[in-house]
This record gives structure tokens, C-alpha cells and sequence, in this order.
């Protein structure tokens, strides 16, 4: 039976490994044909914008593989609007698509889900 999961990540993409075992988490249910939402919240709303590369630092680029998450229908992809105001982000800044929600949207989208993982 399918569950409904969202997966939360709050921190910047260069704190820790905590966007890329978001990625690897939506991956892993999306395999196990859940269905997988992601939420960038705060500061991990600048893992989507255009340019980044992790290389520069020594770690292994994972942000190319962000493109892929439509591959393994991990087609619901969302971001703060707040978070977006702070840091000054377009949609059409971030490098995939990603719908922006408000916090009452953000309160309709947690209480619709089975599980939440939050990272």
C-alpha cells in the first residue's frame, strides 16, 4: 500500500550531508513506489538554485542529480515562499521545478501525509 511521505530538509546545501540524504531518502521511497514529496524549507532552498557545484569543495556534485527526481516520480517538489523572499529566489532561479507554497499551504501539504521525515 502506498504512503503518502514528505521528506523536510531545513539546512544550506553545504552544511552537512543533510540535502543529499534528503535526495537519497525521496529516491528510496519513490523505488518503493511510495509517494514521495519534498519540501525545501529555510536555508535549503539555495541547494536548488542554479549553479551549484559541490565539486569546488571536494564532495561529490549531487546537485546534477537533482534533475533526475522526475525520473523516479518524485514529481512533487516544493519550496517556502518565506525562504525564497529571504534569500531572493525566482522560480526561475532554481534549476528544477519546484511549486512555491505559503505556510497555510505548508500546514495543508504535513497534515495530508502518512509519515514526514525532516532533515
Amino acid at each position: 500500500m502506498s504512503e503518502n511521505i514528505l521528506v523536510i530538509n531545513h539546512t544550506a546545501p553545504f552544511d552537512g550531508a543533510h540535502i543529499r540524504e534528503g535526495l537519497d531518502m525521496a529516491l528510496i521511497f519513490a523505488a518503493l513506489d511510495q509517494n514521495v514529496s519534498w519540501l525545501f524549507k529555510g536555508p535549503a532552498v539555495l541547494a536548488l538554485k542554479q549553479g551549484n557545484d559541490a565539486s569546488q569543495l571536494g564532495i561529490k556534485n549531487y546537485f546534477k542529480q537533482l534533475k533526475t527526481l522526475e525520473i523516479y516520480d518524485v514529481e512533487q517538489v516544493y519550496v517556502c515562499a518565506q525562504a525564497m523572499q529571504r534569500f531572493a529566489l525566482t522560480s526561475e532561479a532554481l534549476n528544477i521545478d519546484a511549486q512555491v507554497l505559503t505556510l497555510e499551504a505548508q500546514q495543508a501539504l504535513l497534515a495530508q501525509q502518512s509519515k514526514v521525515v525532516s532533515l
